[in-house]
C-alpha cells in the first residue's frame, strides 16, 4: 500500500531533520494546537493528547494527508518538565536533572481523517545525567539556547557535558523515535485495507476517555 503525501505537523528543525531520513518528500505544515499540560494526567497521556490535538488541527485542513504529529516531554519520577519560558526556569529545570536518571518520552500520531484511520503510540529513553554544578549548568546555558528544548537540554547539542549514558532510542531524545515510526509507518504501507470505520471510532473515543480527566474539556478539539 502506497502512503498517502506526509505533512509534518511541526516546524522544529530536529523533527524536520529526523523525518528526512525516513521520507524524502513531506509537507511541514506546523499545527497551532496548543499544548496541555494538567497534573492530574501522566507523561504518557499528556504526550499522546497533545500529540493527538497537533495532528487533528492539520489533518482537518488536509484530510486526504498522512498527519505526522509529536510531542516530547521529560519526566523525573511523576514530576513533568516542558519547555522552560526563561533561563531561570532552564537552570533550575538542570539543575533538578543533575546526578539521576530521568526519562524522555515521546508521543506520536499519525492521523488520515479521509480513511478514518489513526495510531498513538509513546517511547521512552532513560537518560542519566552527570553530576552538574552551577559553573558546568551555566556553561552550559551559554552555549545552547534552551527555551525551545523539553527539560532545558538537547542530546545533539553539547550533550556530552550534561549525560552520562542512555537506554534506548537516541532520536527519542531528540524529539522524533525513528526507529518505532518506521516500523509503523512500514505497517501502515503493507495494510491494504481500510479498517473499519467502527474500530478507529473506538480508537478515537479512548483519546477522548483520557482527556476527559482534563480539568479544562473546554481546550479540546471537536
Amino acid at each position: 500500500m502506497k502512503l498517502p503525501p506526509i505533512i509534518l505537523a511541526s516546524e522544529s528543525p530536529r523533527r524536520v531533520e529526523l523525518l528526512r531520513r525516513l521520507a524524502a518528500d513531506f509537507k511541514i505544515v506546523p499545527s497551532d494546537a496548543p499544548e496541555i499540560h494538567q497534573e492530574q494526567l501522566t507523561a504518557g497521556e499528556t504526550v499522546q493528547i497533545n500529540a493527538y490535538r497537533k495532528a487533528r488541527t492539520v489533518a482537518k485542513k488536509y484530510p486526504d494527508a498522512l498527519v505526522v504529529a509529536a510531542d516530547t516531554l521529560v519526566y523525573l519520577k511523576s514530576e513533568l518538565f516542558g519547555k522552560p519560558k526563561k533561563l531561570e526556569q532552564a537552570y533550575e529545570m538542570l539543575e533538578r536533572l543533575q546526578g539521576n536518571t530521568h526519562q524522555v518520552i515521546t508521543g506520536v500520531c499519525l492521523l488520515n481523517l479521509r480513511n478514518h484511520r489513526q495510531k498513538l503510540f509513546t517511547e521512552t529513553t532513560s537518560v542519566r545525567f552527570r553530576k552538574l554544578d552551577a559553573v558546568k549548568i551555566r556553561r552550559y546555558l551559554s552555549k545552547v539556547n534552551p527555551l525551545d528544548k523539553a527539560g532545558a537540554y538537547a542530546i545533539q547539542e553539547e550533550g556530552d557535558t550534561l549525560v552520562e549514558s542512555f537506554s534506548g532510542s537516541y532520536t527519542n531524545v531528540v524529539g522524533l523515535p525513528l526507529e518505532r515510526l518506521k516500523a509503523e509507518l512500514d505497517s501502515w504501507r503493507r495494510d491494504a485495507e481500510l479498517p473499519n470505520p467502527a474500530i478507529a471510532m473506538l480508537a478515537e473515543q479512548s483519546i477522548w476517555a483520557t482527556m476527559s480527566r482534563s480539568s479544562q474539556p473546554a481546550q479540546f478539539l471537536p
